[in-house]
């Protein structure tokens, strides 16, 4: 049987581009596969917002974030492609960083060249380490993983701090050092889009990384597969979505004093448990409290 990191491989080689929402916690995991997907992006940003309330500003550290995983890897049968943003550290704590989540269940790791502490690729003001810093980061994760399908994703923030030519530079350093995915991130237009794929189109798949509201131009996945890009995320599109339901939500009842108003916006206690698995887990828990045998 492939593992998820074998699996995630094989679709990378692919024809079709690999699309991956966002997830942040197990429900949302749950009903991502639900819809289809088999293929998550465990969003440092979406973490930062549902389990803080606070922006992506590097306030959350590699526990919470391996924790997170964990718990998504025990739900789901999915790949999960994890945001390790910086690696927390120098190129020895990018290697614990890529033992702890292999172990928790990582298909693919990320690690970015901004300097402690990270910001949102999204956010302006951010800064980089040296090329040459990150190039060790890249090799220290490479020599780190325990399985060799383990995919090790690089990211340049460089388009917003030293300017195109110099993410496109630092993103050609990447595949050289062996990353496995490259990714360039928030391109402000189509041209600088298309600079990024004229260059490294068929040399290395490409990631694009789509934020509702954020710098890069919004595109749909067979547009971007048109482009030549070979993986699509859609990070923090859930927790767009719920808090905007959120916001609905509470607003309806502090004005109604009743859910009543926003009842055919929510699953029942019924479908809910269906959805979670209850009656199948009681079923389970039966066959070992001694009251029932098969």
């Amino acid at each position: 049987m492939m593992t998820p990191q074998a699996k995630l491989r094989a679709k990378l080689a692919g024809q079709e581009i690999v699309i991956a929402p966002g997830a942040y916690d197990a429900m949302g995991a749950l009903f991502a596969v639900e819809a289809g997907f088999d293929t998550l992006y465990v969003s440092g940003a979406s973490i930062a917002y549902s389990r803080l309330g606070r922006p992506d500003i590097g306030l959350f550290g590699l526990a919470e974030l391996t924790d997170t995983v964990a718990r998504l890897a025990d739900r789901v049968e999915a790949a999960l492609i994890v945001d390790a943003d910086t690696g927390f550290g120098n190129a020895l704590n990018v290697q614990q960083t890529v033992r702890q989540l292999e172990r928790a269940g990582a298909a693919a790791i990320q690690i970015e060249d901004q300097s402690m502490p990270k910001r949102c690729g999204h956010l302006d003001g951010k800064a980089l380490v040296p090329c040459a810093e990150m190039v060790g980061k890249i090799s220290a994760a490479l020599d780190a993983r325990r399985d060799t399908d383990t995919v090790i994703v690089a990211r340049t923030d460089a388009i917003g701090v030293e300017g195109l030519d110099a993410a496109l530079d630092r993103a050609d350093a990447y595949a050289e050092a062996g990353c496995d995915v490259l990714f360039v991130e928030a391109p402000q237009d189509d041209g600088q889009v298309a600079a990024i794929v004229d260059r490294f189109r068929g040399r290395v798949p490409l990631l694009a990384n789509m934020v509702e509201g954020g710098k890069t131009p919004l595109r749909s996945a067979p547009e971007l597969q048109a482009l030549g890009y070979k993986l699509a995320i859609f990070p923090g599109g859930l927790a767009r979505a719920v808090g905007h339901t959120m916001r609905a939500y509470f607003t309806s009842l502090n004005q109604a004093g009743t859910t009543a108003p926003f009842r055919d916006r929510m699953l029942d206690f019924m479908d809910l448990n269906a959805a979670i698995g209850t009656p199948d887990m009681l079923e389970r828990g039966r066959r070992y409290d001694g009251g029932e045998t098969e």
